[in-house]
């Protein structure tokens, strides 16, 4: 670990639809409400570059929210976005909180889909509450 590791990183600065946003990594606040936003489709951010538009298509509703929650912006801002902003904001996004997602949010998310996993295919999978 070098002296530099400890300072902040530098905001990215970029300019959407008019608004001049500084973007950095999430933090601990935001944390709570960006994961429920992207456990739906947390496993697809860890192929390199996310497909947006399938994710869109996929996930909107949820992929607006982490949005507005990492750009720290209002959600309905976020929505009425041009595609080609949105876009590049989520990239963006995704780049400056790429540690984030690769390394905690995706190997939380399949460790706990493994557990479920295991559980259910235990000794009692298949039982429900009235024959145990």
């Amino acid at each position: 670990m070098s002296d530099f590791d400890a300072f902040p990183p530098t905001p990215q600065s970029m300019q959407i639809a008019g608004v001049e946003l500084a973007i950095t990594p999430i933090r601990v606040g935001e944390i709570p409400a960006l994961l429920a936003a992207v456990r739906p489709f947390a496993h697809r951010l860890v192929d390199g570059e996310p497909d947006w538009l399938e994710l869109l298509a996929d996930h909107g509703e949820a992929l607006i929210t982490a949005i507005a929650v990492a750009s720290r912006q209002p959600q309905d801002w976020v929505a009425a976005l041009a595609m080609d902003d949105a876009i590049r904001l989520a990239t963006t996004l995704f780049e400056v909180n790429a540690d984030f997602f690769v390394q905690r949010v995706v190997p939380a998310i399949q460790h706990a889909a493994a557990r479920i996993n295991a559980q259910m295919s235990g000794p009692l999978a298949g039982l429900t509450p009235s024959t145990v």
